[in-house]
């Protein structure tokens, strides 16, 4: 928990930012969600308050489903970046206004020093999927356009 320095579960500590409506982000390794293919497991991180999974790769199959969840699912562009994410970093995703496909995202760290790096981020988002975000979810979307009917 950044705010506080205080260690505790991810589950936990998301409920801690999502009660002082502090979005959040995960940042994960290679092939992230494998095993965990079920809708359930990308809905947990948006219902928590979570924007975006910032991962070296993911696995296929959470990818699609975090996208149906309005969740923004984000790679290194650099896999060496990862590296320069610390524990303690808070993460700035700019620029998402302005999000479109095959656009990268600029991911501004604040380190514990002061100091900021930026690095850049792709994703795999289409315009339909960049709706279901901005929507928070594609069930979201879906109840938009049948409100337009």
């Amino acid at each position: 928990h950044r705010p506080t320095g205080e260690w505790d579960t991810v589950p936990s500590v998301a409920r801690r930012y999502k009660a002082a409506g502090i979005p959040w982000v995960v940042v994960g390794d290679n092939n992230y969600g494998e095993g965990s293919s079920r809708e359930h497991a990308a809905m947990e991180p948006r219902h928590l308050g979570g924007r975006a999974i910032i991962t070296k790769s993911f696995a296929r199959i959470h990818e699609t489903n975090l996208k149906k969840q309005g969740m923004l699912p984000l790679t290194f562009k650099e896999g060496v970046d990862y590296e320069k994410v610390k524990p303690s970093d808070k993460v700035s995703l700019i620029g998402l206004k302005d999000i479109a496909p095959g656009k990268p995202i600029t991911c501004r760290l604040a380190h514990e020093d002061g100091s900021t790096e930026d690095i850049q981020l792709i994703h795999s988002l289409n315009e339909h999927q960049l709706e279901w975000f901005r929507a928070g979810s594609a069930l979201n979307r879906m109840k938009e356009l049948n409100a337009q009917i």
